[in-house]
């Protein structure tokens, strides 16, 4: 399927060609057609697998077949950070070139003075964070009453930073006729309960399993002590193939100390989390995607949404106390058809973390112990360790740490 056969607007996919896009990834070939008729959608889909573009396509084309009366939003997007809501806004305007659409994004964090200005003025699409855009309905800034297509993106990671009250008080207040569409890498019970109250007769699509990893990312798993995390993370970088790296930490200190120390030792990172301020977020995203920053250091929350392509390198320095945070962490590499490498960092004490990672993505990290700051037991490394046996014995003879 090429996107000429999906019957989108002629502006629509004239923009398309200018990008260079010709066929539509599976998600996007088979959520735009249902998105047209008008259908609810819950789709279960993994980040860099394109679902952006397979709700803002169809809703672009249903904007333009029907001109926008008075000023009031016909589309709202709820996004879990403030970083993902800036990418979505920018997609609908990339998209929706030439137009004459109009949208903003709405975030907290900075101030609210252009935020009101571009409502007032009268917008298309609204795409925001939850918070504040409660903030500005409580000031009468926002009115949903024309909302037409609703979205909401990562559901999951809505119910992990506890906005499932915000959202359930945004519902209250949208009109009853309206298309909803609904995106969820996972989907726990309580998303599954939330998708009876939003959605009617919805289409289901899942375009990869819920636990699935992409196949063109090479993972692997270093077993080192806690103390050498630093060291064995200045030996990868010496690989000159790693010229675009994010590199995950459980804690916001735990990425402010590592970003410095990398900075001692001449290497060009920066840290992104949640204290910093958005201007700092976005000045640190940009460097990163200009290739000014070589290395990022970030957080679940500040990197989830960040969409940047070309890099090579995910590094997992602290292990996700969650196993889906792994499958969104590595998710950062090998889009676009581009391969990737993620590499583990597992001292002793997260070997239980890595039990559960494995279980969720149903195969064994292959373990790497060709670099100088680890010593693995062969046993660790017996060619019997076959990822398609869903044992633990083989941790049982614990590694040996440097």
């Amino acid at each position: 399927m090429r996107f000429d056969d999906l019957n989108l607007h002629p502006l629509l996919l004239n923009t398309i060609r200018q990008q260079g896009y010709l066929m539509p990834t599976p998600i996007q070939a088979r959520a735009i057609p249902e998105v047209l008729k008008g259908r609810d959608l819950l789709a279960c889909a993994q980040t860099g697998t394109g679902k952006t573009a397979a709700f803002a396509l169809p809703i672009l084309h249903r904007l333009l077949q029907h001109p926008r009366k008075g000023h009031l939003p016909r589309v709202l997007v709820l996004a879990p950070t403030r970083e993902l809501a800036t990418q979505i806004i920018e997609s609908f305007a990339l998209y929706g070139r030439g137009s004459g659409l109009s949208g903003t994004v709405i975030f907290g964090g900075v101030s609210q003075g252009s935020q009101i200005r571009a409502l007032q003025e009268g917008i298309d699409v609204l795409v925001a964070a939850p918070g504040r855009l409660l903030d500005l309905m409580d000031q009468g800034y926002v009115k949903l009453s024309n909302i037409e297509h609703f979205v909401l993106d990562e559901a999951d990671r809505m119910l992990d930073m506890g906005f499932i009250k915000p959202i359930k008080r945004v519902l209250a207040v949208l009109p009853p006729k309206r298309q909803n569409l609904l995106f969820s890498a996972t989907m726990p019970a309580e998303i599954r309960e939330l998708t009876k109250r939003l959605l009617n007769d919805p289409i289901h699509i899942a375009v990869t399993p819920v636990a699935s990893t992409v196949d063109r990312i090479d993972q692997r798993v270093y077993f080192v002590a806690k103390a050498r995390k630093t060291d064995l993370l200045a030996h990868v970088l010496t690989d000159r193939s790693a010229d675009r790296v994010i590199v995950f930490t459980r804690t916001k200190h735990g990425a402010n100390r590592l970003s410095g120390k990398l900075q001692k030792m001449l290497i060009n990172a920066e840290a992104i989390h949640g204290d910093k301020s958005q201007n700092a977020r976005q000045k640190s995203l940009l460097r990163f995607k200009q290739g000014d920053t070589r290395v990022l250091v970030a957080t679940d929350v500040a990197a989830r949404g960040i969409d940047v392509t070309g890099i090579s390198h995910v590094v997992n320095f602290d292990l996700p106390n969650e196993p889906e945070s792994y499958v969104h962490r590595i998710g950062r590499t090998a889009r676009a058809g581009a391969s990737g490498l993620a590499l583990s960092f597992c001292d002793q004490d997260e070997q239980p973390l890595l039990r559960n990672i494995e279980s969720l993505i149903k195969t064994m990290v292959p373990v790497e112990h060709s670099h100088p700051f680890v010593e693995v037991k062969q046993s660790l490394c017996n060619k019997k360790r076959n990822a398609k046996k869903r044992s633990t014995k083989h941790y049982n003879s614990k590694p040996q740490y440097a």
